[in-house]
């Protein structure tokens, strides 16, 4: 077709492209614009039972997904009794999952890309079943390791494979809800989990074995049930297989005609080898991807959303919802499990709200709505536990004899087993609990708990810091009230409780709130639409290496959160930690502002034309059609786009500068202490203390004109230091 004839096809309307003078392209610009209130949407049809079928085996992938992530928390209060383990073990156990499912992510793109999308789910089913067999039979720690190491084998390619594979068998208007219904599957999953634990957490002695090799249940039928299914029709285009894909379209379909959508996927792919031969690009995909500015921008685009998704904070939001249940009074393990199912319960319930708001709002806008919510409930978050920390309560509870606590402690075994763990505190373990002042303080230290009782008005009364039984530290103390005894039935001494790794606090509803709006915002948009976008936005030959690098940014950003979530409280304390999150989820606001475009309504090989131009979201902002008004024809040369809304370089350039502006404001707030009316000497104190102390203010009696503590300069030594 000739230049003069060519025209570009937008729904059901078709703009023509044809030489014509400036101010007939200034007119066609502003007739375009009018209509970018709705973008135009695709026919509804019905769709066959065979694409509701295959989405459901598929999304049996993200489910094992969920399922592992949940019942991992529960299975391991069991497992750490039966096997002895150490935190270290603890730690491998867990993290060893994650590392297996990044690497495999990432190699899953070549995967695909040789074998197809279906072989690499049966794989990922079949692995993760000899996984989960693994973990229920193993009769050591070693053998449990080697089954943790196999199911992330299999999570790493689901990971990256059902998304991707849902998204080519679905057509434009059914995609982004088909695909979310995945991560429906992950939070049902979660959900699952829950009730698993709480179900299984009464049986000490194999509970932890039912409840990991369950997840072999689900996997076989996947594998089974994918036995039946088809090849995804892009990849058999992309292969050369063209009468099997276009049999495939017409069953996914459920029409006799697909000629019109074949024979774009079939041009689009041909178009695509033609360029890569004229460019003279060659080498690994990934490295093909990086040269090319359209797949470069996707997958920093693609890349950007996986991680702001993790380093929102999700994983750790979900660690502290046991702990905030047990500031919210309730002191029961069982029934903190069984309100935990529930919380897990919330989250799947807004993913689906998310499955149903996909195809009315859009990814864009559900993205934007949803990251927008994270940052405030994760303020909420930060408040409450700031609040938590400032009316901490004291220490007061001193046993009398002789004054000398640490002496009693140590030698107090009347209820507990012996005392032969001394950590490096001075060697006493008990005088180190016991310097703590106030329950915050204790809290924050892993060898240590908070030992209290209620008063008539219900409020926190004689709170003690003892060191917690090195095997039961989040049950009983290790000496004393709060340590094990069969003299009662919830073996502590009577109307005492134990409190460890959280405090009592009045302010647990504030938590709640923060938890239950976070998980409100997070579920519907932040969940699914990183895997949703990036299913959608790459060409079909980067395709595979787009998801696989895309979810192996999840992957290895899920394990940098979880690997630093507890160094970041020590240094910048718990409050501290989720202020700086929901400063992370500031920064995910303007990345999806300024970087994310809509996918709503249109064609996989539509799509790439939303990156080839400089305007990443394109005219106007809205995203919701083609970058350029003159548009790129397969097989054309492009005509210069008219386009004037902010170049990519500007916006690349507010981001840096607005992400750089509030990491200056998050190091002001943190490590800049306020020095006004302090005298010079005074000021050197700020500077002793603890990174996390060093902007609280000096207490009254601290600011003296001079003060030389014996050895060091010590803001927060007793009187007795001081020469």
């Amino acid at each position: 077709m000739s230049r003069e004839h060519s025209f570009e096809m937008k729904g059901t309307s078709a703009n023509f492209v044809m030489d014509r003078p400036e101010s007939d392209e200034r007119q066609l610009i502003n007739q375009s614009a009018g209509d970018r209130g709705s973008a135009p949407r695709p026919p509804a049809r019905k769709a066959p039972v065979i694409l509701y079928v295959l989405t459901l085996l598929a999304a049996i992938g993200g489910f094992l997904f969920g399922y592992d992530t949940g019942v991992v928390s529960g299975a391991m209060i069991l497992i750490r009794e039966d096997f002895k383990l150490s935190t270290v073990w603890q730690e491998a156990i867990v993290s060893v999952t994650i590392g297996a499912a990044a690497l495999f992510a990432l190699l899953g793109g070549l995967l695909n890309d040789t074998f197809g999308r279906k072989p690499v789910i049966l794989l990922a089913s079949f692995v993760f079943t000899a996984g989960a067999v693994v973990m229920g039979a193993a009769q050591s720690k070693v053998l449990l390791l080697i089954g943790r190491i196999v199911v992330g084998i299999g999570i790493g390619l689901a990971s990256m494979t059902v998304p991707m594979y849902i998204a080519e068998a679905a057509p434009p208007e059914m995609r982004g809800r088909l695909v979310t219904i995945n991560n429906m599957f992950i939070t049902g999953g979660q959900f699952v989990a829950s009730v698993i634990d709480g179900a299984f957490s009464y049986n000490k002695q194999d509970g932890w074995r039912y409840m990991l090799g369950l997840a072999g249940v689900p996997s076989l039928v996947q594998f089974v049930g994918f036995l039946f299914l088809p090849e995804s029709p892009r990849w058999l285009v992309q292969h050369g297989d063209n009468l099997m894909a276009k049999m495939v379209l017409k069953r996914m379909r459920g029409l006799d005609n697909v000629d019109e959508e074949f024979e774009q996927i079939k041009q689009s792919f041909e178009e695509e080898q033609r360029e890569r031969k004229e460019s003279g690009v060659s080498g690994p995909v990934v490295l093909r991807m990086l040269q090319h500015p359209p797949t470069r921008r996707a997958l920093f685009v693609g890349c950007g959303l996986q991680m702001f998704q993790q380093i929102a904070g999700i994983n750790t939001v979900m660690y502290y919802s046991a702990s905030i249940i047990k500031m919210a009074g309730v002191q029961d393990d069982s029934m903190a499990i069984w309100l935990a199912a529930v919380t897990a319960f919330v989250n799947f319930l807004f993913t689906a709200v998310g499955v149903y708001l996909v195809e009315k709002v859009g990814r864009r806008v559900l993205a934007l709505g949803s990251m927008a919510g994270v940052f405030l409930s994760l303020l909420v978050l930060a408040i409450a536990f700031w609040f938590s920390a400032q009316y901490s309560p004291p220490i007061t509870y001193l046993p009398a004899h002789g004054g000398n606590v640490s002496q009693h402690c140590n030698s107090y075994n009347k209820y507990s087993p012996p005392i032969t763990y001394l950590p490096a505190h001075g060697g006493n373990i008990s005088q180190h609990c016991n310097s703590y002042k106030t329950c915050n303080q204790c809290a924050m230290d892993d060898d240590c708990g908070y030992c209290f009782s209620l008063d008539s008005n219900n409020s926190v009364a004689n709170g003690s810091c003892v060191p917690s039984d090195a095997g039961r530290w989040d049950t009983f103390a290790r000496t004393g009230r709060c340590a094990y005894t069969n003299d009662t039935t919830d073996h502590h001494a009577a109307g005492v409780s134990w409190a460890f790794n959280y405090c009592p606090s009045s302010y647990s509803w504030l938590a709640i709130l923060g938890l239950v709006l976070y998980l409100m915002f997070f579920a519907p948009g932040m969940g699914p639409m990183p895997w949703t976008i990036n299913s959608e936005i790459y060409p079909l030959w980067a395709r595979s290496t787009g998801n696989a690098c895309s979810a192996a940014t999840n992957w290895v950003f899920n394990l940098l959160v979880s690997m630093t979530f507890l160094t970041l409280t020590e240094t910048l304390t718990r409050p501290g930690t989720f202020f700086m999150y929901s400063g992370l989820a500031l920064l995910g606001v303007l990345f999806i502002w300024a970087f994310v475009p809509e996918t709503r309504g249109k064609r996989l090989e539509e799509i790439q034309a939303i990156f080839e131009g400089p305007c990443v979201m394109g005219c106007g902002g809205s995203g919701s059609h083609y970058t350029h008004v003159s548009g790129k024809v397969r097989g054309q040369t492009p005509e210069p786009s008219v386009c004037t809304p902010i170049l990519e370089e500007e916006r690349s350039a507010i981001w840096m500068y607005s992400s750089l502006a509030f990491l200056g404001l998050l190091f002001i707030f943190f490590l800049v202490p306020e020095t006004r009316g302090l005298r010079l000497e005074e000021t050197e104190l700020l500077f002793n203390r603890p990174w996390g102390q060093i902007t609280a203010p000096l207490q009254q009696d601290r600011k003296v004109q001079y003060i030389r503590v014996r050895g060091h300069n010590q803001g927060t030594s007793d009187a007795s230091d001081v020469e």
